[in-house]
């Protein structure tokens, strides 16, 4: 009998990973069962069943969303939703609160309803939830110290996550990216753009600006994706868990690199983050390392996968 999966979030950029990985992985093989069947073929049984939620099938944040949950009784429940405007809600009151809703209560609320239906969870989480200090990466035990809005309500999430109880996956990632096969055009218009779209429309400029001083670990949203179904598939124990590609880079180290795949060379300034300008205080080397399971690959070969999708635009 397939298990019914629940995506909360997905039409985003996690999300529509998470439909085609546990998609993928929706059959598995086994001897034929009739005679009827030739020889070589096998028949197929499902493995999950995918819902796939988002915005207009409810607010996370409202009680009686919770119910429609309940009703639709899924053994597992992906939560890929999250408030990621992080400049927002740093100076904004009214961001602020929505970002505490978002990304600290209703984690909490969802997690305490799996528990109620006896699903398995997951949230996923963020680098940003430490200050960046420690040199040589954080493992999932290294004692958080939030430094944004942004930070301290993804840390409220874990911990709301945590208390509920029950099965939990806590997935911290880090400066997530998503495919980006077909042309490079106005396809990339699809909420918050990615850093390497970013810097894909920025092909043809002379230059760009790209800051220096700040670390992380590039994380493709397949790679995170295959991560989480691999946790649900091994019955991982409930915890926290690293799921950024491993490595870290600069900015500036990440930029030269989708450049150099794409084979063009616009010149390079390398700024500080005080000269971008940023009104957040982000952790200046925040590398996530997975010390619990199999590393996830390294960024770069990630990044090379994603690239080689492109097409030039016409």
């Amino acid at each position: 009998m397939s298990k019914k999966v629940l995506i909360l979030g997905a039409k985003g950029t996690l999300g529509q990973a998470l439909r085609k990985e546990f998609s993928a992985a929706n059959f598995v093989s086994f001897p034929p069962a009739s005679p009827e069947l030739q020889r070589g073929e096998r028949k197929r049984e499902s493995i999950y069943s995918v819902l796939a939620w988002d915005r207009e099938d409810g607010d996370i944040t409202a009680l009686d969303f919770l119910e429609k949950i309940k009703a639709a009784a899924p053994e597992i429940i992906i939560n890929a939703t999250g408030y990621n405007a992080v400049d927002k809600a740093e100076t904004d009151s009214a961001e602020k609160e929505i970002c505490f809703r978002v990304n600290a209560e209703a984690p909490g609320r969802l997690a305490i309803v799996a528990k109620e239906i006896n699903a398995a969870f997951v949230n996923y989480s963020t680098d940003f939830v430490f200050d960046g200090k420690k040199k040589g990466g954080y493992t999932e035990n290294d004692a958080p110290n939030p430094l944004s809005e942004y930070g301290k309500s993804k840390l409220a999430g874990e911990q709301n996550v945590a208390a509920a109880g029950g099965k939990f996956y806590i997935i911290r990632t880090s400066r997530l990216y998503g495919s980006l096969g077909g042309s490079v055009s106005p396809a990339l218009g699809r909420g918050k753009k990615s850093f390497v779209e970013i810097m894909i429309e920025k092909v043809d400029l002379p230059e760009v600006k790209v800051v220096t001083d700040e670390r992380g670990s590039p994380t493709f949203a397949p790679d995170l994706a295959a991560f989480t179904c691999a946790l649900i598939e091994n019955n991982s124990p409930s915890g926290i868990y690293h799921g950024a590609n491993a490595g870290a880079c600069s900015w500036f180290e990440w930029a030269e690199e989708i450049f150099r795949l794409l084979g063009r060379s616009p010149k390079l300034i390398p700024i500080s983050s005080v000269e971008f300008n940023n009104r957040v205080k982000r952790p200046p080397d925040s590398e996530l390392l997975n010390t619990k399971t199999e590393p996830v690959r390294p960024w770069a070969e990630a990044l090379a996968d994603c690239v080689s999708l492109i097409q030039p635009a016409p």
